[in-house]
């Protein structure tokens, strides 16, 4: 019996829709990232997107446990020289709530042309409401 590889485009890609109210941040964030590679699929392959899109709705409504709100550091540079902005999670989630289920998805992503294809299948709103309903995403419980 031959091994089974996937090749580009004979994988069908649904569409999933995850409220992620009331949930802790890291749990959902894997969850989310093996959707988005494909992990949770029969026909999973390493070198081929074989993952579905994730529309991830209430993120302002994560939660995180500990201290995390106050001493969780979110970081970019500005790329002038002593440009580098810190901003705890707490202003983040005032700020734009999306960036910290981004940053923590693509923190378990590969860092490679594959992964950079698969985050961009992510789409997250700080609301209920979401563009996406002529894809008719299936909601998803994780």
């Amino acid at each position: 019996m031959k091994t089974f590889s996937a090749k580009p485009g004979e994988v069908p890609q649904n569409w999933h829709t995850i409220n992620v109210e009331g949930k802790v941040l890291g749990r959902i964030a894997t969850q989310i990232a093996d959707i988005l590679r494909g992990k949770t699929k029969p026909t999973y392959t390493p070198h081929t997107d074989t993952g579905d899109f994730v529309v991830v709705v209430n993120a302002e409504k994560v939660r995180l446990t500990g201290k995390k709100w106050t001493d969780k550091m979110y970081s970019h540079h500005t790329r002038y020289p002593g440009g580098l902005k810190r901003i705890t999670a707490e202003k983040q989630r005032e700020k734009d709530p999306t960036i910290i289920i981004h940053e923590a998805v693509w923190g378990m992503m590969p860092k490679t042309k594959l992964g950079r294809a698969q985050i961009k299948k992510l789409k997250i709103y700080a609301g209920a409401e979401h563009p996406h309903e002529a894809q008719q995403p299936q909601p998803r419980e994780v």
